[in-house]
C-alpha cells in the first residue's frame, strides 16, 4: 500500500526569519567563517561555507580563482583533464585548499579521479556527484574512494532524507548534498515526481548528520540572498549555489546578444546540452532531467558575491548572531503565504 507522510514540508519561499533583539551595531561586526573538522577525514576547514556548484558552466577554474579570495569554495566540475589540473595547480596553488575534484560512480571516473589526486597531492576535497544518492553501487563506490584516500574530505550526494545522510557518513563520507530537484534548471521533480522540499530537506538531514559529527550542503533552491541565509538558518554547514553564480565572467560559455541584450547559456548536468556535449547524445534509456536557459549576462562575479554575502551578514543582525555559526541557533522561521511584495517583478 502507498504511503502517504501528511506532515507539512517547507520551501524557502514558505517562510521567512523571525527578527529578534540584536547587540550588534553593524553588520561589519558579523563573522561569516566557520570553522569545521571532519569525522571521517579528520581534516579542518577555515574559510565563508559557500560553494560553488560542479556544473560545467559555474564549476570552472576561473571561478574558484575569484571565490577563493574570499574564502568561498568551488566545486570543479568533472569534465577538465588531469593537465587542465596541472596547469591550474601550477599558476594558482593559493587556491587548491578551497577547491573539490568533482566524480561521477563510473569506473573511468575512478580512474580519473585516482589520477588527478595522485597527480596533485595538495588537493584535499572529493565531491562524488549522482542525481540519485539512495543506489547501494553508490554507497559502495563512497566506500572505495573513503579506503582509497582515507585522508581527503569527501562530498556526497545527493538525498533528502536522514538515514540516507546517516548511511553515507557512516560509508566514509564527511559532508553529505542534499537536494533533489530544487535546482533552477533541474526537471527532476517534472521527470520524475521524485524530490522533498528543501527547508525540510535541509532541516531534517542536518539533524541526522550533526547527530553523528558530519556535515551537510543544502545543494539547490536558492534564488536569492535570502535563501542562502534561511539555508544556513535551517542547519545547512554549506550552502552550493548554482543559477545565482550564471552568468558571469568567470562561467564558461559565450556571451550572445539577444533582443540587444547579452545573454549567456546556462544548463543543467542531466539536460540534453550536457549530455549531448559530453557524450554526443541522450542514451535511449533515460529522460533528459535538466534544462536549458538562458542567463542575463552579469559582469564579474565579485559583484554577486558581495552581494550575497552582505545579505547573510545582514540576517545576521536582524537575529542577532555575530557568527554564522550562531545563524541556526538564533533562528525561528514563520510560515508566510508570500514572502515579498510583487507589485513591481
Amino acid at each position: 500500500m502507498p504511503r502517504v507522510d501528511a506532515d507539512i514540508k517547507l520551501d524557502f519561499k514558505d517562510v521567512l526569519l523571525r527578527p529578534k533583539r540584536s547587540s550588534l551595531k553593524s553588520r561589519a561586526e558579523v563573522d561569516l567563517v566557520r570553522t569545521f573538522t571532519f569525522r571521517n577525514s579528520k581534516q579542518t576547514y577555515t574559510g565563508i561555507p559557500i560553494i560553488a556548484a560542479n556544473m560545467d558552466t559555474v564549476g570552472t577554474f576561473e571561478m574558484a580563482k575569484v571565490l577563493s579570495k574570499h574564502t568561498l569554495f568551488t566545486a570543479i566540475h568533472k569534465h577538465y583533464t588531469l593537465e587542465d589540473w596541472k596547469q591550474f595547480a601550477s599558476s594558482s596553488p593559493e587556491c587548491l585548499e578551497h577547491v573539490a575534484v568533482s566524480s561521477g560512480s563510473g569506473q573511468a571516473d575512478l580512474e580519473r579521479l585516482c589520477s588527478i589526486l595522485e597527480g596533485i597531492p595538495l588537493i584535499k576535497y572529493i565531491c562524488l556527484d549522482v542525481a540519485n544518492g539512495y543506489s547501494e553501487h553508490f554507497v559502495e563506490f563512497v566506500k572505495t574512494v573513503h579506503a582509497k584516500f582515507p585522508n581527503h574530505t569527501i562530498m556526497a550526494g545527493n538525498v533528502v532524507t536522514g538515514e540516507m545522510v546517516e548511511e553515507l557518513i557512516l560509508s566514509g563520507a564527511d559532508i553529505i548534498k542534499v537536494g533533489i530537484g530544487p535546482g533552477s534548471v533541474c526537471t527532476t521533480r517534472i521527470k520524475t515526481g521524485v524530490g522533498y522540499p528543501q527547508l525540510s530537506a535541509v532541516i531534517e538531514c542536518a539533524d541526522s548528520a550533526h547527530g553523528l559529527k558530519g556535515h551537510i550542503i543544502s545543494d539547490g533552491g536558492c534564488s536569492c540572498p535570502g535563501d542562502v541565509a534561511k539555508a544556513f538558518g535551517a542547519g545547512a554547514d554549506f550552502v552550493m549555489l548554482g543559477g545565482m553564480l550564471a552568468g558571469h565572467d568567470q562561467c564558461a560559455g559565450d556571451i550572445t546578444e539577444k533582443n540587444g541584450k547579452k545573454v549567456m547559456l546556462f544548463y543543467g548536468m542531466s539536460s540534453d546540452t550536457a549530455m549531448k556535449k559530453h557524450s554526443g547524445k541522450v542514451a535511449e534509456y533515460r529522460a533528459s532531467e535538466g534544462r536549458t536557459v538562458e542567463v542575463p549576462y552579469k559582469g564579474d562575479v565579485e559583484d554577486t558575491i558581495r552581494d550575497v554575502l552582505g545579505g547573510v551578514r545582514s540576517t545576521c543582525t536582524y537575529v542577532g548572531a555575530a557568527k554564522l555559526k550562531e545563524l541556526s541557533r538564533r533562528t525561528t522561521f514563520i510560515r508566510v503565504t508570500q514572502q515579498f511584495n510583487q507589485m513591481f517583478t
